[in-house]
């Protein structure tokens, strides 16, 4: 989590749960892997511990993390799958939408968008 800056179009505790959540998505915490402690972030970070515990709480209570008591939180085993599921129905209900009403109304071929999206890849 390195480089963090907060902003105020969200509370503190739902960005740090998605920072979490963007590592588990990117392999950075994979299965089996311990979280930060709260004290550690709470401390890196100058925030409160009780807002790094809401995180972790949200994190729990969406089975993506378990407590281990007296050891910490550690990422469950079909986190990242999971979190790719719902990241991807989000994506196609609430964003994609208004992607694909763009890319009509500016009059762009998709296959051409996915025809530049191969080239990137392979550059």
């Amino acid at each position: 989590m390195t480089g963090v800056t907060w902003n105020d179009s969200s509370p503190i505790y739902r960005q740090l749960k998605e920072r979490v959540v963007a590592m588990m998505l990117d392999g950075v915490l994979k299965p089996g892997d311990p979280l930060p402690s709260v004290r550690q972030v709470a401390a890196e970070y100058q925030l409160n511990p009780i807002t790094v515990s809401r995180a972790y709480q949200e994190l729990a209570d969406e089975q993506l993390v378990e407590k281990r008591r007296g050891l910490g939180m550690f990422v469950n085993a079909g986190a990242r799958e999971q979190l790719l599921a719902s990241e991807r129905e989000r994506f196609l209900k609430e964003e994609w939408p208004a992607v694909a009403e763009r890319i009509q109304r500016l009059g762009l071929d998709p296959e051409r968008l996915l025809a530049s999206i191969k080239s990137e890849e392979t550059r």
